[in-house]
């Protein structure tokens, strides 16, 4: 019998009222059509969908094919990933045929993900899903929310899912990006945050595929040029028409089929040799263009000629440099100036942290990292580092910035903790002579115009104060800056990276940083991982005392290096730098680094450990579980680790004066406190191969029943016994 269209669809009446958008009456047109299309390709709302995935040598092919597009949207996933994390959704990137290639999602979510197949190799077009968000986007070439009772398909009416196309630089549609969740979870922004990284994807491609041409970017109001509602439009150097994104589109009234019939001139009103005369007198400034519509509107134009780069703060040789003050600082710095800056870090110093390569020494934390850092190299996206305090934020900044095409420009580094809050202003953004009662005479260039050209590294920016921060912002989207005291704007032209130790959405809570600020500081968040979580710790150690000594490199003890692994080193990199650099010295060149050469409140710290109470669960794991203790992978093992440290024993002791026979007596301090922390390593990982057991093997579902995430249980599966994960 052939099926018809449900009751709610053929009234016109759509799933429970929902204000999806602004235009009800069009979208539930779109949703009543999709379902047509879904009866007209023999599907039936009871069908049971078809989950089955494409063999792996056809994803990768497919990945091959899309890999234009997966470069550019993989980065900005993470991204949105981090907007929505802890709300029971996923993330997932199609190609244009609707099959899945790259999803991110919660943990607690994957479950229900893995029962209607949200995985890649997967292809959710209508034809084989029937009505769902990713086949009825890529069928409309429109945005569109497809909740809960719209899905055609019965199987997959728990969702709710919100879809936006992507459209590459010539207009055709590449695929799509798609938050999918629990229809119980709707949340009505979502759609705006697909969106919007739709379009972040679309401008990176735009200035990737067209990084010569001429690159008109405009909006009718200035201090929107820079943002992702901004209008694109590119040309040739002769006016040729090339392309133009979907903000220029709606902007200028055309679509993408009428605007190839147009040039420069017809759209701008003047020629292509008008305008780069009025570029190059503008000196970086914003023009004024209007458009044949009649509409004014303000643009900027970053455009490489055979003399250089125009626009965006940069200018040809033969453009009158400004008088005063820090006129010389644009992308053609003046000599003082440029030795006024922070100089880069020399191949000679610190040569082995020169690069982003070098800091992948073997944990899958850090490669990962590692790899998303390259992916959005040299594509002005600001980077947001995250990190416990002494994790390396600032070795990563300066290693982004030695392996990008502003190497040879200065990398400043600004600890915003660290300055006085009185002093924070002047320092970051300058002032004029006599801005203030001990100004220096000839006034001072600021940091931002110092790092022009480069990298400014914003260390600790959750420790800025509040009345900086929009200043901050201003200069972050209109990229001039007002130094105290002048009433002069000069153009800057920098990368921004950050970093922070500290929640910031807890300060954005409390009302301690600004929102818009860090939406618009975090175009990519990575996070490096503490040293007591890296499963590269023997290399880590080897690089750092490498790193402090000229000839020869002393080895260090297994005592030691079983002590250095069992600690929870609170200050991290710099922690490990410290005590290595004492243990060094205090050794000289008398054998392995011993004990007896690692400083004195280290081992203080390591005593009050072991002789403060220990709760009753730190009881010592049973026998049977001693196998538990294994070493992490690429570790060396010695004595130390081949049995727990309270059943170990010294073959040169005695027992102390006094004792009772046959028992042991009372172990240093610092062997204490190795056997506190071998128990409660013990104890957490019965724990976790317990919860295995009883979960079959299922790592979302231990981790739910333990509280943590499963990267927790991943990082520790080489400690674990095999069976449990069976």
């Amino acid at each position: 019998m052939m099926e018809t269209l449900r009751p709610e669809l053929s009234a016109g009446g759509l799933t429970n009222g929902w204000p999806y958008s602004t235009e009800i009456a069009q979208r539930d047109t779109l949703i009543r059509q999709s379902h047509e299309r879904s009866l007209q390709f023999g599907l039936s709302s009871r069908d049971r969908p078809d989950f089955s995935a494409v063999p792996q040598a056809t994803l990768h092919e497919a990945l091959e094919v899309n890999r234009f597009l997966y470069q550019h949207a993989a980065p900005v996933m993470e991204t949105l990933y981090e907007q929505i994390a802890n709300t029971h959704s996923m993330v997932l990137l199609t190609a244009k045929n609707g099959m899945i290639l790259h999803s991110l999602g919660d943990s607690d979510f994957l479950a229900k993900a893995s029962e209607v197949a949200l995985r890649p190799g997967v292809e959710w077009s209508e034809r084989s899903m029937g009505t769902n968000a990713i086949g009825t986007a890529l069928t409309e070439e429109q945005p569109v929310v497809v909740h809960g009772r719209d899905h055609y398909l019965y199987a997959n009416q728990s969702l709710t899912c919100s879809c936006t196309p992507i459209f590459d630089p010539h207009g055709k549609v590449v695929g799509a990006l798609d938050v999918t969740g629990d229809e119980r979870g709707y949340h009505s922004h979502t759609l705006a945050l697909v969106r919007m990284s739709a379009q972040m994807v679309e401008n990176q491609m735009f200035a990737n595929l067209f990084a010569d041409a001429v690159r008109i970017q405009f909006h009718s109001r200035p201090e929107f040029l820079g943002t992702l509602v901004e209008g694109i439009a590119v040309f040739s150097p002769d006016g040729r028409f090339l392309s133009a994104n979907r903000s220029a589109q709606f902007q200028l009234g055309l679509s993408f089929n009428c605007l190839q019939a147009h040039t420069f001139s017809t759209l701008f009103g003047q020629s292509m040799s008008q305008f780069m005369d009025r570029l190059r007198s503008a000196v970086g400034k914003p023009l004024l263009l209007r458009l044949n519509s009649g509409v004014s509107v303000w643009c900027q134009t970053p455009y490489k000629s055979s003399k250089g780069w125009y626009g965006l703060g940069q200018h040809d040789a033969g453009a009158d440099e400004p008088e005063g003050g820090a006129a010389g600082l644009r992308s053609r710095a003046a000599p003082a100036a440029v030795a006024a800056a922070p100089a880069p870090l020399k191949a000679s110093a610190k040569q082995g942290l020169s690069s982003l390569h070098f800091l992948d020494t073997g944990d899958a934390q850090v490669a990962a990292v590692v790899r998303k850092l390259q992916m959005v190299l040299d594509r002005d996206i600001p980077i947001m580092i995250l990190g416990e305090t002494g994790t390396g934020k600032d070795i990563l900044a300066q290693a982004i910035h030695n392996d990008s095409r502003r190497a040879a420009k200065p990398f400043v580094s600004v600890n915003c903790a660290s300055i006085p809050e009185t002093l924070i202003e002047s320092e970051l953004f300058g002032y004029e002579e006599g801005a203030f009662t001990g100004a220096r005479r000839k006034g001072s260039t600021g940091r931002i115009l110092q790092a022009n050209g480069g990298t400014l590294f914003l260390d600790e920016i959750g420790d800025m104060p509040t009345q900086l921060q929009a200043r901050l912002l201003r200069v972050l989207q209109e990229r001039r800056v007002n130094p105290l005291g002048s009433s002069k704007e000069y153009e800057v032209d920098v990368t921004i990276v950050c970093a922070t130790h500290r929640n910031l959405k807890n300060l954005i809570a409390a009302g301690s940083f600004r929102e818009d600020l860090y939406y618009r500081l975090n175009g990519i968040v990575v996070r490096l991982p503490a040293l007591r979580d890296r499963t590269d710790f023997d290399t880590v150690v080897g690089k750092v005392l490498s790193s402090l000594c000229d000839g020869p490199v002393p080895a260090i003890s297994d005592a030691v290096l079983a002590l250095f692994r069992r600690y929870h080193w609170p200050g991290n990199f710099r922690q490990l730098h410290n005590v290595l650099r004492t243990a060094v010295a205090l050794a000289g060149r008398h054998g392995p680094i011993g004990q007896d050469h690692l400083p004195d409140d280290f081992l203080d710290e390591m005593a009050a450990v072991a002789a403060s109470p220990q709760p009753a669960a730190l009881a010592p794991a049973p026998a049977a579980h001693e196998g538990l203790s294994a070493p992490l992978p690429g570790r060396s093992m010695g004595s130390a680790d081949r049995e727990p440290f309270s059943q170990q024993a010294d073959p040169s002791a005695t027992p102390a004066a006094g004792a009772p026979q046959g028992q042991p007596s009372v172990a240093p301090p610092q062997l204490q406190s190795l056997a506190a922390n071998q128990r409660m390593q013990d104890v957490a990982l019965q724990a976790m191969a317990d919860a295995l057991r009883r979960c079959g093997g299922n790592v979302s579902a231990a981790a739910k029943l333990l509280g943590v995430s499963r990267n927790t249980l991943y990082r520790k599966k080489d400690l674990l016994p095999p069976d449990c994960w069976v």
